[in-house]
């Protein structure tokens, strides 16, 4: 791995970024958080080829507790269909879910738009619109159409096939300018990944003049990862009357994770406290999380010449190159992954048994990230094992960040000694 010549090039690129205007970098910053939120889905997409398990508890929240189906039993019961707003994670079979519902909507002989499915980005438009050609061959009388750059259709010309998967500015072209789509005539709406959507600049207004073209009896179907106060604001503008799936937070995952700190001055300390964990306990796997490329392009420089097998995944590879590297530590081709926040969602390796925040999460304004924090931790601790977790504090902004963090899950970490091997010892047992 040609690691070295690497992390050079992210050195002078960095440089560049450092003389840049603060508001710039900050815009710029934005920029990468919005691209990254979207890569990320994608990449989910991609490294779950099955279903994952998942420990997360299901919240059901029906729109009326006064009505009848408020505790019904079975799906007869329930007379669907009925307008959805759904928290899901990558892997636990949403897409299938709401392709099975827009494939059970068709009317095969009528040709024309039906069904109408819209994703954040090109890209994971054609994700979706895979799962719905794959779940579809077996229904071969139902054609799928894509509403996305590059397949320019002339103005008014009949639409045949009865569903259409496209991103937001091309479904309103061909619903409105082009006239393609007959809005009045689909039956099921189906809005994916809306915690990326409201993330991507016009998608929220766009897919809000969409669905007020649709009919009041359409199905309306929202689904998210996250449900922050934006996403849950957008989702009921645009989802009327709804039901509610969501996730309750995943905070008892860590219960089965031991937390430690070790107080560093400055990254070669950490390189070295790093080094003595690995000496003094066995490690199948393990995740390693930097908040810089360069960073993480030196770490797994060091790490290489002490003759572990590293992989390298950072945030300026396509997420072609990302899902190859998660594949292979998967396998167990590389034991050791270090990491930018690109890979602390979404990925479950059995084998992994420690991570290491080389660097803890922060948020924009220099706060800890709670969220992330749990998302990188949780790589460990999963499938009914007792996981590790170690942070390296080196300023007393890292260690404030500890402090915040500790408080938020109201846990205590325990400080760690690297310099002794036998308190090493005693936290794998």
């Amino acid at each position: 791995m040609a690691t070295d010549s690497w992390a050079l090039a992210v050195d002078k690129q960095e440089a560049t970024t450092d003389s840049v205007m603060s508001s710039n970098r900050s815009f710029t910053c934005h920029s990468c958080l919005l691209e990254d939120k979207a890569a990320q889905s994608l990449l989910n997409k991609m490294i779950h080829t099955s279903l994952v398990n998942t420990t997360n508890q299901v919240e059901v929240l029906q729109r009326d507790p006064n009505s009848p189906l408020y505790s019904v039993k079975t799906f007869e019961e329930l007379r669907l269909p009925q307008n959805l707003i759904a928290q899901s994670q990558s892997g636990t079979g949403k897409t299938a879910a709401f392709v099975l519902a827009m494939l059970s909507h068709v009317d095969p002989t009528n040709k024309w738009a039906q069904c109408l499915c819209i994703a954040p980005t090109y890209e994971l438009a054609l994700q979706t619109g895979k799962v719905i050609e794959q779940m579809g061959k077996f229904y071969p009388e139902v054609k799928l159409a894509y509403a996305i750059r590059g397949n320019k259709l002339d103005r008014g010309a009949k639409l045949q096939e009865q569903i259409v998967i496209g991103t937001p500015g091309t479904v309103l072209d061909w619903c409105s300018k082009l006239k393609i789509i007959n809005p009045k005539k689909i039956s099921v709406f189906v809005l994916d990944e809306a915690d990326v959507m409201i993330a991507t600049q016009g998608h929220q207004d766009q897919s809000i003049r969409i669905q007020r073209m649709l009919p009041k009896e359409c199905q309306m179907l929202l689904f998210s990862a996250t449900f922050e106060d934006s996403v849950w604001k957008f989702a009921e503008r645009v989802v009327p009357d709804p039901n509610i799936i969501k996730l309750k937070r995943e905070e008892e995952t860590l219960d089965t994770i031991k937390q430690y700190y070790v107080l560093c001055s400055d990254k070669e300390e950490k390189f070295t406290a790093l080094c003595n964990i690995y000496g003094a306990i066995t490690i199948a796997q393990a995740m390693i999380f930097c908040h810089t490329r360069r960073t993480a392009g030196w770490l797994a420089a060091e790490l290489t010449k002490e003759g572990h097998v590293v992989a390298l995944l950072s945030g300026e590879m396509t997420v072609e190159q990302r899902a190859t590297i998660i594949e292979r530590f998967r396998e167990g081709k590389e034991k050791v992954l270090v990491t930018t926040n690109v890979c602390s969602r979404g990925i479950d390796v059995e084998q992994v048994s420690v991570v290491i925040n080389f660097d803890l999460p922060m948020d924009k304004d220099g706060n800890a990230d709670n969220e992330t924090y749990l998302h990188r931790i949780g790589r460990t601790g999963r499938f009914g094992k007792r996981g590790l977790a170690v942070n390296m504090i080196d300023s007393k902004h890292s260690m404030n960040i500890l402090n915040q963090i500790e408080e938020h899950f109201n846990k205590k970490i325990n400080k760690l000694d690297t310099d002794d091997l036998d308190e090493i010892e005693k936290i794998s047992n």
